[in-house]
């Protein structure tokens, strides 16, 4: 996978080149490049952005450099381009699935108040936010999409339960994790994790997957789909979740009593 970061402020990538992106990009998996936006501004000064017509606080970016930027970058080849905004669609797992499916993409960072229209009108092809809030800027997010899409390339990471595993890949939230030692501070690790019972693992993971998520993303849990729970057993562990669950509920309302 190629990225390519339009930004003003390249210096704040270095983290993308770090740990295993680093250690990907140098294998060959990854190409991770920041390029700079004042670079292409035909102004004297290299301004990338003015006042907004119409009055208002801040500055907007600049169409020309914005639009000579890309498409320098894209050099008449056809490929996926993001406007990292917080008025764009939410960024979900199942989003990043598919953004991790093409072969390059072009990310574009605002600042200020936003950028021209009209550069986005000519040269973007879809805007993505990374939650319900706003940041200086599109770095950071940026940075968040690069490594979320990065690390589901083949051969970034170990192994493909790496991510599969993890929060949100099923539309539940992780299990917990233990490591040494067995106890801590009074604090044991689950019998069932010392046990060497694969089935049995696997089946607390579940339960415990699907009663965090029942606890902390009641908004997600509802949204899971239980008719892809195909075979008897999958459907009792989840039973078997919603009844400890609902045990632990009653247990915390007879305390708060």
């Amino acid at each position: 996978m190629k990225i390519t970061i339009l930004t003003t402020f390249p210096e704040m990538f270095t983290p993308l080149h770090t740990s295993m992106l680093g250690r990907a990009e140098k294998a060959g998996i990854l190409e991770i490049r920041e390029v700079d936006i004042r670079a292409y501004s035909k102004n004297k000064h290299h301004n990338t952005d003015d006042a907004p017509f119409g009055g208002g606080a801040g500055m907007v970016m600049l169409a020309q450099p914005i639009v000579d930027a890309i498409r320098d970058v894209q050099g008449g080849k056809k490929v996926k381009r993001i406007y990292l905004s917080p008025r764009g669609e939410t960024l979900t797992q199942k989003k990043a699935e598919q953004l991790a499916k093409e072969d390059e993409l072009i990310l574009l960072c605002g600042h200020y108040e936003g950028v021209d229209q009209r550069a986005l009108d000519l040269c973007i092809d879809e805007e993505i936010s990374i939650g319900d809030f706003v940041l200086t800027g599109g770095e950071i997010p940026a940075m968040a999409v690069a490594d979320c899409l990065c690390r589901m390339v083949p051969g970034v990471l170990p192994e493909e339960s790496c991510y599969t595993e993890e929060s949100h890949w099923d539309g539940l939230l992780e299990y917990p994790q233990y490591s040494r030692p067995e106890e801590w501070h009074g604090r044991k690790v689950p019998a069932v994790l010392l046990s060497g019972h694969h089935g049995n693992v696997a089946d607390w993971r579940k339960k415990e997957s699907y009663k965090r998520t029942m606890l902390r993303r009641p908004d997600m849990f509802a949204k899971f789909d239980e008719t892809t729970l195909t075979t008897k057993h999958d459907r009792k562990v989840l039973a078997e979740a919603k009844a400890e669950f609902a045990a632990m509920q009653a247990e915390a309302d007879n305390k708060a009593e």
